[in-house]
């Protein structure tokens, strides 16, 4: 299963200059140390790790590669969730308050 749209995006260009270096996923993997799966993994943007990145990186001598990246920002935000949770817990435990004298919300 593929990860966020930035490991997508890294996964697809690290599979791009494998192949533009003509290798193919095992070869790879034996050069740069490291499994099949954790390359597939990386390819597919199903989280892979950055040493196995750095590896591949330099199994394919393009360390400098990663420089030249634009990776699209985030579209989830932890601090926004965490908020919105907060609001939503506290609105649900919201107690409506009687006042002495009063029997609560008229009968129709």
């Amino acid at each position: 299963m593929a990860g966020e749209p930035g490991e997508r995006m890294l996964g697809e260009r690290m599979r791009a200059l494998r192949i533009d270096r003509g290798l193919s996923q095992r070869e790879l993997a034996r050069v740069a140390n490291v499994s099949v799966g954790a390359v597939q993994h990386l390819e597919s943007g199903a989280g892979a790790t950055v040493r196995t990145l750095m590896r591949a990186l330099d199994a394919l001598e393009a360390e400098g590669w990663l420089a030249s990246l634009e990776v699209p920002a985030a579209a989830f935000s932890p601090l926004a969730a965490a908020r919105e949770e907060r609001a939503s817990r506290r609105a649900a435990t919201r107690v409506p308050r009687v006042r002495r004298g009063q029997s609560g919300p008229a009968a129709p």
